[in-house]
């Protein structure tokens, strides 16, 4: 499972640099500066998450029950949050209106929390 979440954590952050570059400078063009900001934050949560994966994956100090349940909260919710912000961001873009799935942007921050929740927990709950 480790293997699984550090290798996702750095897809995660492969894709954030590219997608970061690709806002910063083919988006700069076409997208207004608010809709380039809400793009950036779906870049920067995107990149935090990477990095809580290759924490979470590399950590000896959780249960591998526990680091299931984290990557997959973090998967989904990275997924559900930054990737609706991308889509909301870009929706001038588009013949779809994807406001129609805006929904799901505090669901998947909702998940998010949730893996930082479940890390707080256990350690909390966790003997010194």
């Amino acid at each position: 499972m480790d293997k699984k979440i550090i290798s996702t954590g750095a897809i995660f952050g492969m894709l954030a640099i590219i997608l970061g570059a690709f806002g910063a400078h083919a988006l700069k063009k076409v997208l207004s500066i608010e809709e380039l900001a809400t793009f950036e934050t779906g870049v920067k949560y995107q990149m935090y998450h990477a990095l809580f994966l290759l924490f979470i994956g590399l950590t000896t100090e959780l249960p591998q029950k526990i680091k299931k349940t984290i990557y997959y909260l973090v998967v989904v919710g990275v997924l559900f949050f930054s990737g609706s912000i991308y889509l909301l961001a870009t929706n001038s873009q588009t013949s779809f209106d994807f406001k129609v799935i805006g929904f799901v942007t505090p669901i998947g921050g909702l998940l998010l929390i949730s893996g930082w929740g479940v890390l707080l927990v256990n350690f909390l709950k966790k003997k010194t």
